[in-house]
């Protein structure tokens, strides 16, 4: 797509300016499956670019897991990585896990850490831990109120409360191999610190004020798309947030892109070079292809769908 989609003057469409740089994006070796099982989810974050929240229907049906598992026997992935929506509140995703674990080096499970926490979870708990899960939480501040701006009244209690419950269980601690991981967003229209910094505070303040201990912390900026993009609408902030990414564009970040090296399937079973893409239906090759149609994975060098929401992830140290 070689055309600004947010209609903000002087932002050159990101194709475009990838171009006048002598920059192309193409694909390296594919080798992580993502896999967004719906857009349920018990929250309605302000900073999510599927505006996935309660009251979506949008889920993974049986039919399409089976599509996923038989995806991932075919292609043995070094990673496969669940996300949502809530993943947690899929019907089918204790199969999802039990079958994908054996498939893969290393299963990760994105969660909001409110829904991992609900009284009927607990299997679903015991089943990560049983298989060495990877657990990817956000946690967008350490200041509940700006967290619960973002996020929902009761959402940052709920959130340290289960990275406790977590760390009860053995995630986050030095001594095992049960991985827990943080995920930062901005909670506005700026852009985020530096990733080092934001996690020696992390882990300094988690530590000393509620006994919180994880292994790694990822600091992304928020994708204007989907609600995100609302927001920014409603409240002003689109034009300088997106001439913000747009100026702070770093060419050094395209290497170590993660479109550059993962496919990505959405609840319905459609191919995109990543989650963001889903947002505006830019799929995969600019064809509408199911998984059960692939039949071979795409090749390096092949061109990435790309748009003006790409200046999200080549913006400072990038979204790798």
């Amino acid at each position: 797509m070689n055309r600004s989609i947010y209609q903000v003057e002087n932002l050159q469409p990101f194709q475009s300016y990838l171009t006048q740089q002598g920059l192309c994006l193409t694909r390296g070796e594919c080798t992580t499956l993502q896999v967004n099982v719906g857009l349920l989810c018990n929250q309605s974050c302000r900073h999510c670019h599927l505006d996935a929240g309660p009251a979506r229907n949008e889920v993974m049906t049986e039919k399409t897991v089976m599509d996923v598992i038989d995806l991932a026997a075919r292609f043995k992935f070094a990673i496969i990585d669940i996300t949502g929506g809530a993943p947690e509140m899929n019907p089918h995703i204790e199969t999802l896990v039990r079958r994908l674990a054996p498939l893969t080096q290393t299963l990760i499970l994105r969660s909001n850490l409110t829904a991992i926490a609900a009284k009927n979870k607990e299997s679903l708990l015991e089943l990560l831990i049983g298989n060495r899960v990877t657990i990817v939480a956000s946690l967008p501040s350490l200041n509940e109120v700006q967290t619960e701006s973002q996020r929902g009244i009761n959402s940052f209690d709920a959130s340290i409360n289960t990275l406790k419950k977590l760390n009860r269980f053995g995630y986050g601690l030095p001594d095992t191999d049960l991985k827990l991981n943080l995920v930062s967003n901005p909670t506005g229209a700026f852009l985020p610190a530096a990733q080092d910094q934001v996690e020696k505070r992390f882990r300094r303040m988690l530590a000393e004020k509620w006994g919180v201990s994880f292994n790694k912390l990822y600091t992304f900026a928020n994708v204007p798309l989907g609600r995100f993009l609302f927001w920014l609408q409603d409240s002003g902030n689109l034009e300088n947030y997106i001439l913000k990414l747009a100026s702070n564009f770093n060419q050094c970040t395209l290497e170590g892109l993660m479109c550059r090296s993962l496919i990505s399937v959405s609840w319905d079973g459609y191919l995109f070079d990543c989650d963001f893409n889903q947002s505006l239906q830019l799929y995969m090759d600019s064809e509408k292809k199911h998984i059960s149609e692939l039949y071979d994975l795409p090749s390096p060098g092949k061109t990435i769908a790309v748009s003006d929401h790409c200046y999200t992830c080549t913006a400072g140290s990038g979204f790798t």
